[in-house]
């Protein structure tokens, strides 16, 4: 079963309970620190990683960056910047296991990275 972990700085919660609600019983959500989040993704514990931050590509993708590696890796919001659904998509098509966004905008780009990683 597939398995998203929940990184980021704040609003952990919240990111959880929208992926939660969107995946049902399709995978498994669960909330870690940074540093866990990201080993589980680059272990081959976890398929994704999803965190949230002010800036949307600080502290919410530092660690998975650090780990993964920015290739791994893509902000897809920042404060008045949101990407395409379109341009969403093909960062994930392209590989990409971690997503950094602001907690502003993430009932905006969540469904686009979950229905996307779930079809």
């Amino acid at each position: 079963m597939m398995k998203i972990v929940i990184g980021g700085q704040i609003d952990k919660e919240k990111v959880a309970n929208i992926v939660k609600d969107l995946v049902g019983d399709k995978a498994t959500v669960e909330i870690k620190t940074d540093i866990e989040a990201a080993m589980e993704v680059k272990n081959g514990q976890a398929d994704y990683y999803l965190g949230a931050c002010n800036t949307g590509g600080g502290g919410a993708l530092a660690m998975a960056i650090a780990l993964l590696g920015m290739n791994l890796c893509a902000t897809v919001s920042m404060p008045g910047n949101v990407r395409s659904d379109e341009e969403i998509i093909k960062e994930i098509e392209s590989g990409k296991k971690a997503f950094g966004f602001t907690p502003q905008h993430a009932e905006q780009v969540i469904p686009v990275i979950i229905n996307k990683i779930l079809t």
